[in-house]
């Protein structure tokens, strides 16, 4: 698919997600269901090497960066068993604390991690663990990360419905004050026992949904970067070095890959960056785009930040595209006890 067709698709998905339209999926329902019951017989041979166990993460980060009076700053995960960190064994090994020991580093603050995200979660979950991070006694999150979309798509959510919560989620978390990066779906034809040529298919309606979840979170004032095939090349190379024991959920190093193309878009977010970083580098092929071309060319490059910009246009909403340069993360020390 061109993206041009990707970005056609994808405006489609995002305009019944916007005035309650439904629709079946993509693909048709026989080509989807083909996908699901091909990932539902991997899962029979994967999905045994982690045991289902999730590393509790929580705490605070970079304690030594600690300023008497000043609160750290907070970060708090959302979305589904990628954005909880199935598949290691070690706390640290997870995004979340990847990404709270890089925020820190960058910012110099301590940062306090929550992650209220669940393993098998799709994004009618979303509701629910939204409220629960709104509705909790500590102050709102500086900034959520949210990683969703691949049990939508191998439990047939139709897409609309798919960005329809997510665009949801993204709103009521910005309401609240909230900065918010979203790790858009990732490529199911990375996982390995899925076979031709339903791994083509799966990846087709994965970036399908990534590309229509970046022009529903624009929309809300989130920032988007795509999960997409960002294990692809390293994964063809040494596919057991990227994924964990279950063959389905990154391994260490798959996280570490992950949470180095997100960190950036994070501190960008929060105003870490650089000013000169945040203007588009021709060089890199950055640039000002309709918001539906930006999220079909993410979708199709992993690693791709897509941020709102001008309001309008002649064909409506425009967003930045940015390549950032990815910042090495390393597996992060035990978290301290809350402030």
């Amino acid at each position: 698919m061109t993206s041009m067709s990707r970005a056609r698709v994808a405006r489609r998905i995002a305009a019944g997600a916007a005035y309650g339209g439904g629709g079946a999926g993509l693909l048709g329902a026989a080509v989807v269901g083909l996908v699901l019951a091909e990932v539902r017989l991997a899962r029979r041979h994967v999905g045994n090497g982690s045991g289902g166990r999730v590393p509790v993460a929580d705490g605070v980060y970079g304690h030594g960066y600690d300023i008497p009076g000043e609160p750290p700053l907070r970060l708090t995960m959302l979305g589904d068993s990628t954005a909880a960190g199935q598949g290691v064994h070690r706390a640290g090994q997870t995004p979340g604390a990847l990404l709270a020991s890089g925020l820190a580093a960058v910012a110099e603050r301590p940062v306090e991690l929550r992650n209220v995200a669940v393993p098998g979660a799709q994004s009618d979950d979303l509701d629910r663990q939204v409220a629960l991070v709104l509705s909790a006694p500590c102050p709102v999150p500086d900034i959520c990360v949210i990683m969703i979309g691949a049990n939508d798509v191998t439990h047939r959510m139709p897409p609309t419905r798919s960005v329809r919560h997510l665009s949801a989620a993204v709103r009521r978390l910005r309401t609240a004050g909230a900065e918010v990066v979203v790790g858009t779906c990732p490529d199911l034809g990375t996982i390995e026992p899925v076979q031709q040529p339903l791994r083509w298919l799966a990846r087709r309606a994965s970036r399908q949904l990534a590309a229509a979840q970046t022009i529903g979170v624009v929309e809300q004032g989130g920032r988007t970067v795509s999960l997409g095939d960002l294990l692809g090349p390293e994964f063809e190379a040494n596919p057991r070095e990227l994924f964990g024991p279950d063959n389905y959920h990154p391994s260490a190093e798959g996280y570490a890959t992950a949470a180095m193309a997100v960190l950036p878009t994070v501190c960008a977010a929060l105003g870490l960056w650089p000013a000169e970083e945040e203007r588009p580098d021709v060089s890199r092929r950055e640039g000002f785009l309709p918001v539906a071309r930006a999220a079909a060319e993410a979708a199709s490059e992993a690693g791709t930040e897509v941020t709102a910009a001008m309001p309008t246009g002649p064909r409506g909403p425009w967003a930045l595209l940015k390549r950032r340069r990815r910042r090495r993360v390393a597996e992060a020390e035990p978290a301290t006890r809350p402030l």
